[in-house]
């Protein structure tokens, strides 16, 4: 996952909206979302190759999304896979406070990432480069490849777009949030972080949809959680473009 956009606390109708897009290399085997056989109360799309996932929510109203921290200096022999850590919040059996505690422990196991996890009660941040679990205040926050709401370009459009589409309260807003999602223009050169990766990948990487050779958004997801269900929206972008629908009645 490497754009997530959410509204925390602000819409009338929905306590937490999350937009999302998750790139990675074309090659890579995902399985689309689906409730898991080993977990049936998980809801996730799934990374064949470790088994973890970068986004879920639970059929109790959990939520955990990660991102990638982009630092292409960083050594990754011998760490272990990002994906597992989301797995790791939408199982932990206590209060995900707690498992967000834990992470502080374990934090040079794993590449550089961002978790978001909770619910439309608590919501909490945590990043391994930040080192410190917040707890995230209401309103409209968004995180790529560095920390949460750090203004790259594609963050603070993403964030604009998503707080217009509350304030006026748009009667399409499943739609609008895929439009918003997948705005493939690159942006100004001067506008671009400077991250490690040579221009010619700043931007090509700097759209909230990405385009490339071998690499690019796979999926769009759009959760949309009220008081008592759970809308779940997801996109996959591949030879043959599908879309998963669920509603899930909150236990």
């Amino acid at each position: 996952m490497c754009l997530i956009l959410f509204a925390y606390q602000v819409h009338p109708q929905y306590p937490l909206i999350v937009a999302a897009n998750r790139d990675e290399f074309y090659e890579r085997p995902t399985a689309k979302a689906h409730f898991w056989e080993d977990y049936p109360f998980i809801l996730a799309g799934r990374d064949l190759e470790k088994m973890g996932t970068w986004m879920g929510v639970t059929k109790s109203g959990r939520f955990a999304a990660l991102t990638n921290f982009r630092d292409p200096k960083e050594i990754l022999f011998e760490k272990r896979s990002r994906g597992e850590i989301v797995k790791h919040a939408l199982t932990y059996p206590g209060p995900i406070a707690e498992y967000m505690e834990t992470l502080q422990e374990n934090s040079t196991l794993y590449p550089g990432y961002n978790l978001i996890a909770g619910s439309t009660h608590e919501l909490f941040y945590y990043s391994n480069r930040g080192k410190k679990v917040e707890v995230i205040a209401p309103g409209v926050h968004g995180v790529s490849n560095h920390l949460l709401n750090t203004p790259w370009p594609k963050v603070v459009e993403g964030k604009k777009e998503l707080a217009k589409l509350i304030k006026y309260r748009t009667p399409q807003l499943v739609e609008q949030l895929f439009n918003l999602l997948q705005k493939s223009d690159p942006f100004p050169n001067e506008m671009l972080p400077k991250t490690g990766v040579s221009l010619e990948w700043e931007r090509k990487l700097s759209p909230l949809f990405i385009k490339s050779e071998g690499y690019g958004t796979r999926s769009s997801t759009v959760i949309l959680f009220s008081n008592e269900k759970i809308e779940f929206f997801e996109r996959s972008f591949s030879e043959e473009r599908s879309e998963q629908i669920y509603t899930i009645p909150l236990q």
